[in-house]
């Protein structure tokens, strides 16, 4: 049955391509993999595969595949994503020696990439559970490692209808998991080779944050002058207010509060940057004075305009910096399929805002319940927040330490994975 949902999967994928320039990216660079590992691969070296689906698990790999690299030179990497837009921002990586898709789960692939590259063990981030490239693994004796996984009572392992595909669970050495949760549903159909190591997610804020960026432009727009008095005292500098990865049902909620607020200063990075909704973005500020990132790439330019009080990032790559100027945060997604990473901005010591659909996120729910992380549902959830954090300044220090102290006590994954591998 799995076979046959993969092959019309396929055939889905063919028939979007025609249409959809992100799939087709994605279907061409599948029939392209076994070239590239014809081409790069070193016959005489020993490769370690790690697979992430897209980039936010890249992300969590990320600190695995730079220490493994660190301690083992002997070994070469091989990473694989499913997604264009993990492949498509990270194909140059400089941490793996071979970057690539991976082919499909049909069986032929399989067997094609697995011969092609023969490598010693795998690691699969988090949610990747293909079938035929495991049960092959399992079969050849390669040891195979699911990292940062979660799991769920609703996943299909731990249905009655799923105990055939739940097999494919059974071909992993080991799963070091996020939560005692996970593990005790893994034992609940037999699966006991399980650690509870966390997330190694936090290991990589903490690498993010050692490689922040000093940003002078957004450095030159803190220096402004401010258009009125402060709320917390004229002595004071502005507060800085920055939301990041927003979307538009965001933006809907904290701008009005600021255009009320204006002795805020106030940074947006909108998670997407097409000129129709950077106007949305600005129609929202309307009487306000706002510039783009972009179109100030010199101090000069800046420092030529009077009193801006709104920068909008309108370029990629800067968000987990900028969380660095702020005295408060928002992560933008909460209002639609799920809220963007938290933790960049945790890290920091400052307060984390974030919409409701959260739940499906640990590293909100344990910021939530530090008192780090701080929910809304509505403007008003928004606006009460905000006032109290005016009216009683200490409390903006207080959470901030409470984010800041949770991100570095989860801290360690990475290390109790690799001492548990053997390498």
């Amino acid at each position: 049955m799995y076979n046959l949902i993969i092959y019309i999967y396929q055939l889905g994928v063919i028939i979007a391509s025609l249409f959809n320039e992100k799939v087709r990216k994605m279907w061409r660079g599948e029939r392209e993999a076994i070239r590239i590992l014809k081409e790069k691969v070193d016959p005489n070296a020993k490769y370690v595969w790690f697979h992430a689906a897209s980039l936010g698990e890249f992300e969590q790999g990320r600190p695995l595949m730079e220490q493994l690299r660190q301690n083992h030179p002997e070994y070469k990497i091989l990473l694989t994503f499913f997604s264009p837009s993990g492949y498509e921002v990270r194909k140059n990586y400089a941490g793996a020696d071979i970057i690539c898709y991976l082919p499909l789960d049909t069986i032929t692939n399989a067997r094609r990439f697995l011969r092609t590259i023969r490598p010693v063990m795998a690691f699969f981030i988090k949610y990747e559970f293909w079938y035929n490239y495991l049960h092959i693994l399992k079969h050849r004796g390669v040891p195979v490692y699911s990292v940062s996984s979660i799991f769920r009572p609703g996943q299909i392992f731990f249905r009655w209808y799923g105990h055939q595909y739940g097999r494919v669970l059974k071909c992993f050495t080991h799963f070091f998991v996020q939560n005692e949760i996970s593990k005790e549903l893994l034992a609940t159909i037999g699966i006991t080779n399980v650690s509870i190591v966390g997330d190694t997610r936090f290991d990589r804020v903490l690498q993010i944050k050692a490689a922040a960026k000093q940003l002078p432009i957004v450095e030159a727009f803190l220096s402004q002058p401010k258009s009125s008095a402060t709320e917390l005292g004229s002595a004071e500098a502005p507060k800085v207010f920055v939301a990041g990865s927003s979307w538009q049902p965001d933006e809907e909620i904290f701008i009005p509060f600021f255009n009320e607020h204006r002795n805020w200063k106030l940074i947006i990075a909108p998670h997407v940057i097409g000129e129709e909704h950077l106007k949305q973005i600005e129609h929202l500020l309307s009487g306000r004075k706002v510039a783009r990132y972009s179109s100030l790439e010199h101090l000069e330019d800046l420092e030529s305009l009077d009193n801006i009080e709104v920068l909008i990032i309108d370029c990629f790559g800067l968000l987990s910096s900028i969380y660095h100027y702020a005295d408060v945060t928002y992560v933008g997604g909460g209002f639609g399929v799920g809220i963007h990473n938290t933790l960049e901005a945790a890290v920091w010591d400052v307060p984390v805002i974030f919409g409701p659909n959260n739940q499906r996120f640990q590293e909100a729910q344990g910021l939530k319940a530090c008192g780090g992380g701080l929910e809304i549902t509505n403007a008003d959830d928004f606006r009460r927040i905000m006032q109290r954090f005016i009216d009683s300044p200490q409390t903006i220090t207080e959470s901030g330490r409470q984010s800041g102290t949770f991100v570095n006590q989860m801290t360690g994954a990475t290390e109790k994975v690799l001492n548990a591998v053997e390498l």
